[in-house]
């Protein structure tokens, strides 16, 4: 049973990304502040729960949720940063979204940068503990995952409608035959050794 709220009596919002471990385009966050009392037996960390299961939990908590917000940083700019400092960019902008001021943010991770001067926790596994968390990992899931099928129209072949930019060997395999695409995350590795394509 996921718990309800870290600090009690006060409005909570829970932070968490997909797309960090990605070797293709966004990384997105969804920040999500959930009325006192809810709860949803199916409700869990995005990554234990199955496609259609994910997206049943994702209308439920749009239309449940206090407030809800989701945001993105691209490969351009994860390339330019780094991709720990992209996913809080994308925390934060999620947060700005929010149109509530949460008193307190519960963050999926060890690392955050303070937003703002309201203070927060960090909480390994947050998205399996705290149910705010764990409704901002599906919408942070959910999204990444739309807008992933989305790309996989424009730029066909590399699979991307089923491993949603994961580095999977199939994708790899695309890249050294089809080359890179302008969404893909450049300072990742994503082949084995530099292959250089023609323009």
């Amino acid at each position: 049973m996921l718990l309800p709220y870290f600090r009690h009596g006060e409005t909570e919002a829970g932070c968490d990304e997909a797309g960090r471990g990605c070797i293709a385009d966004p990384v997105f966050a969804s920040a999500v502040i959930l009325p006192e009392g809810f709860s949803h037996p199916e409700l869990n960390d995005s990554k234990q729960l199955g496609p259609k299961t994910r997206e049943k939990l994702r209308r439920i908590i749009e239309k449940e949720a206090i407030a809800f917000a989701v945001a993105s940083v691209d490969a351009a700019e994860i390339d330019s940063t780094n991709i720990l400092k992209a996913s809080i960019k994308a925390m934060h902008k999620a947060l700005e979204k929010l149109g509530i001021r949460p008193d307190f943010i519960i963050v999926d991770g060890n690392r955050f940068y303070p937003y703002r001067d309201i203070p927060y926790e960090c909480v390994i596994k947050g998205d399996a503990r705290f149910a705010s968390v764990a409704a901002a990992s599906i919408l942070a899931k959910t999204y990444r995952d739309s807008y992933m099928k989305e790309a996989a129209m424009k730029y066909p072949g590399y699979g991307w409608e089923k491993n949603f930019g994961y580095p999977t060997a199939g994708h790899r395999k695309a890249v050294a035959e089809l080359g890179y695409t302008p969404l893909h995350r450049k300072t990742f590795r994503i082949l084995p050794e530099p292959v250089l394509f023609p323009e």
